[in-house]
């Protein structure tokens, strides 16, 4: 059996200098006494023929692996997706609004908080503020990045498009007689790009291949864009081994426990964290979350048993601590490194998750410069619009701190999220 190409394996390349050695062999074999030597015309012809034999090599090895969606890229992955009819998704487009506060009053701010509504003309576009913007009489300007809600081509707008705030979305979150005047003075673009390689291919290697099952309804909520996880919690499903009479009748003559009496609903939960740029519930032009899974779960959720979709409790997660760095050590620097390491952290975390204590040391003490940290406690608080927290601290609405060394216990409906110019980090730096 060859030790090169499709083997037991997998598929092993070839490398040149086997191409090259066994290129000289048949030539010795063909022009017996030719001139082989490396300055020979014979022996540059056989280099430059082995150069695109390895070439090739390296195309069958593309194909080879393209054939599986663990390793498959570009086209090959997409027509991996095709057979099972998941399509490659578009990116939203981004750009950037100007947004004026028109009528100003004295000692009056207005905060338009992240994820504001903002809108174009006919047809309508909607768009939402990726970071919160804060004006009044000393600033009446405020220019915030901004990103479709819809992907797809149709999110990128002429400049100027973009020309207010959705009154919806107004008349819900924003409080006062205040005006604003929003503009884009660039194009939206992005919307023609497509989904990375890589959370293409996580897609399609999660794809659950059944119907009415746990896996496909926790799959189809999370395709909705803006979910970011999903709990399922079914009371009353799945075989209830406390009762005596478990594994003492035939399955086709009993019910696994009591039944239901008749006409009675079946509700199973579906807990759903998601961004917070994305609303809960439609606002305006924006479909909101809550709608958009309830619409996906029906499609996939057994006749006659129905989702009770509820919002994930969104846990703001931060610091309070003493860091010691070395003397000569960019203090700033650290900071943003720290808070950097913070976010992919805990983001890392889902619905549930504890934040460790010994992760959150480990974010300071592995950054170059940092010689120590002292006093951490970590600290939690409920996300924006005083959202109530059935955790661990019921109906919280301030800061609550733990003790050195204790980790922040997540409830079963809490997502640990973090904010790094919150009011929760509170990090004081000493120099040694």
């Amino acid at each position: 059996m060859t030790d090169f190409g499709v083997t037991p394996s997998g598929f092993v390349l070839k490398p040149v200098d086997v191409l090259l050695d066994e290129a000289i062999e048949r030539a010795r074999s063909v022009f017996p006494g030719a001139d082989l030597t490396t300055t020979s015309a014979l022996r540059k012809i056989l280099e430059t023929t082995a150069a695109e034999d390895g070439e090739l090599w390296k195309r069958l090895e593309d194909l080879y692996f393209g054939n599986f969606m663990s390793t498959a890229t570009g086209d090959a992955l997409d027509q991996l997706g095709e057979d099972v009819g998941v399509a490659r998704r578009q990116l939203a487009s981004t750009g950037t609004v100007r947004i004026t506060l028109d009528n100003p009053a004295a000692g009056e701010r207005h905060v338009l908080p992240e994820g504001t509504v903002v809108v174009t003309g006919e047809p309508v576009r909607a768009f939402g503020t990726v970071a919160p913007v804060t004006l009044d009489t000393a600033t009446r300007t405020a220019d915030v990045d901004v990103v479709a809600f819809g992907r797809g081509p149709d999110g990128d707008v002429d400049a100027g498009a973009i020309t207010a705030v959705d009154p919806a979305f107004q008349a819900q979150f924003l409080t006062g007689t205040a005006r604003f005047t929003v503009t884009n003075r660039a194009a939206t673009t992005g919307g023609t790009g497509r989904e990375p390689d890589e959370s293409y291919r996580n897609r399609l290697l999660g794809l659950a291949r059944n119907l009415w099952t746990v896996d496909a309804v926790a799959q189809a909520a999370l395709g909705v864009d803006g979910v970011v996880d999903v709990v399922l919690s079914d009371p009353l499903g799945g075989v209830d081994v406390s009762q005596s009479l478990f594994d003492l009748f035939n399955f086709d003559q009993r019910a696994f426990s009591s039944e239901r009496r008749v006409g009675e609903p079946y509700f199973f939960t579906v807990v759903v964290a998601h961004d917070p740029l994305q609303k809960w519930h439609t606002v305006g032009p924006v479909e909101g979350i809550f709608e958009r899974v309830t619409t996906a779960v029906d499609a996939v959720r057994p006749i006659g048993i129905h989702a009770n979709v509820v919002e994930a409790d969104h846990i703001e997660v931060g610091v309070r601590a003493t860091a010691v760095i070395a003397s000569g050590s960019d203090g700033t620097a650290l900071l943003s490194s720290i808070r950097r390491r913070l976010a992919a952290d805990i983001g890392a975390l889902r619905l549930g998750g504890d934040v460790l204590y010994s992760q959150v040391v480990r974010a300071f003490v592995e950054q170059p410069g940092v010689l120590d940290v002292q006093n951490l406690h970590l600290r939690r608080s409920p996300a924006a619009f005083g959202r109530i927290t059935f955790g661990d601290v019921p109906f919280q609405r301030v800061v609550a701190e733990a003790a050195v060394g204790e980790n922040l216990a997540m409830g079963p409906t809490e997502l640990a999220t973090f904010v790094a110019d919150g009011d929760t980090l509170d990090v004081t730096l000493v120099i040694r």
